[in-house]
């Protein structure tokens, strides 16, 4: 039986007398694409951070390809094979959208003044070309990325994680406030990135997400979340018929 990719157990976070994560446990496999919901206040961003080592757990461990990892710096997670992207978008305005990919690569690989000011594209043009392609903003790889729209913001935003050919990608809200016309788009991208690795990786995804139509038809399993704890894991279809998430959350 395959071993765990991502393995969190027990996970806790309390902030003074409220308990935003009370003792979570999942599993994501490898090339699976797992996606976290529930409503606001569930837990659902304590828990990502606590994994994304944002902030630390109070009890709890973490550990990736069997190795703990649970309170190592995102940096360093980073160079363990874990991307991210965040609610907000972290693309810089700027610069070209080739550049903000050749920049998030060389986060990867050392320090904020080393990645702006290294000569040239540090041998990673070929990698962001390959990306940009594979987004499909070929027609934009030397416009500035904040000249852009959003939707397209945040397709260069995903790209960016990738650049560092992660083992396993944690999205924050991927389609939050993007145009419902460009959510598919989004959603296939995914699929194809999880399918057809363009570095030979097969991508597996941690996705929060509050548009439901998009996580069902994207996710492999999804966990929800109310109120710190889990309430249920499972398929899309198990999800759909489970009274308790009907009852909790889908109904309200």
């Amino acid at each position: 039986m395959a071993q765990p990719l991502l393995k969190v157990e027990g996970l806790k976070k309390a902030y003074g007398a409220i308990q935003a994560v009370g003792g979570v446990s999942f599993e994501v496999m490898p090339g699976e694409i797992f996606g976290v919901i529930g409503p606001n206040g569930s837990g659902k961003t304590t828990m990502f951070n606590s994994v994304l080592g944002q902030i630390s757990p109070d009890a709890g461990t973490i550990e990736l390809h069997g190795k703990t990892i649970t309170g190592i710096s995102p940096l360093e997670l980073s160079r363990r094979g874990v991307g991210r992207t965040f609610q907000t978008l972290q693309v810089f305005g700027k610069m070209t959208v080739r550049d903000n990919l050749i920049v998030a690569a060389q986060e990867h690989k050392g320090s904020m003044f080393g990645r702006i000011f290294a000569p040239g594209d540090s041998g990673l043009g070929d990698k962001a070309d390959a990306l940009i392609d594979q987004f499909r903003i070929r027609h934009v790889a030397n416009s500035l990325a904040g000249t852009l729209s959003y939707g397209q913001q945040k397709l260069v935003d995903i790209a960016m994680a990738f650049m560092a050919e992660p083992d396993l990608v944690l999205l924050d809200e991927p389609c939050a406030g993007v145009n419902p016309s460009l959510v598919g788009g989004i959603s296939t991208l995914l699929k194809d990135l999880n399918r057809n690795p363009k570095f030979g990786k097969k991508a597996s995804f941690v996705v929060i997400e509050h548009n439901m139509d998009f996580v069902m038809d994207l996710c492999h399993r999804i966990m929800v979340m109310v109120e710190g704890r889990v309430l249920a894991v499972g398929t899309p279809a198990e999800i759909r018929g489970n009274k308790e998430v009907l009852d909790a959350y889908l109904g309200n």
